[in-house]
């Protein structure tokens, strides 16, 4: 789309790559909102959380 990305998510259900709400476009709630797909993770190396939409809670693998 012409615009940066900040950080990238993962979609625990499916899979979809999105940029997080930092960055321009936030696809990856967009993903949420539009599919209801409750649970994404981080696409950062060296990040092992996870975030539940409906619960807006962070996890935490540590």
């Amino acid at each position: 789309m012409g615009s940066g990305w900040v950080h990238l998510r993962i979609c625990l259900t499916c899979g979809h790559v999105g940029c997080c709400d930092s960055s321009p476009n936030r696809h990856a709630t967009a993903h949420n909102r539009s599919t209801r797909h409750p649970i994404i993770t981080s696409g950062e190396p060296g990040e092992t959380w996870a975030y539940c939409y409906p619960d807006d809670q962070f996890l935490s693998a540590e």
